[in-house]
């Protein structure tokens, strides 16, 4: 099963270093060390935790910007069939979910708990500039 570094968790989740740290002090998300000894949390903890945490951010506060199509995260769920794969992402507080063939999903060897790459293409995107508070 992956593990990932404490700079590695923040950085799938969405938080700072501190607060995976301050998380396994406290003993919400458990740690364990590698072979170098460095602390280092489980994939599967790290993708139950994400889905915990998970909630939109409020709209607003953003001006003249455009969100890049390439969003770095932790595979939450995998649901399996017989033909098709839904895999659901957590990205930061945003949540992704993908619908691909089973294929595809074995061949990436996607499951909770591992690193992955969402690329959004869109033939229809709408941006619009947000108002002043």
């Amino acid at each position: 099963m992956p593990k990932f570094r404490i700079s590695e968790a923040a950085e799938l989740l969405g938080v700072s270093d501190d607060t995976v740290r301050r998380w396994a002090d406290t003993g919400r998300l458990a740690v364990g060390r590698d072979d170098a000894g460095r602390q280092v949390v489980d994939g599967v903890a790290l993708a139950e935790i994400a889905a915990t945490i998970s909630r939109a951010p409020e709209p607003g506060g953003i001006r003249d910007e455009s969100a890049r199509n390439r969003f770095r995260g932790i595979v939450v769920r995998v649901v399996r069939d017989t033909v098709m794969a839904q895999v659901e992402m957590q990205v930061g507080p945003f949540r992704l979910v993908s619908l691909m063939s089973r294929e595809a999903a074995d061949e990436l060897r996607l499951e909770p708990g591992v690193a992955a790459v969402a690329s959004v293409k869109a033939t229809h995107v709408v941006v619009g500039i947000a108002e002043k508070p």
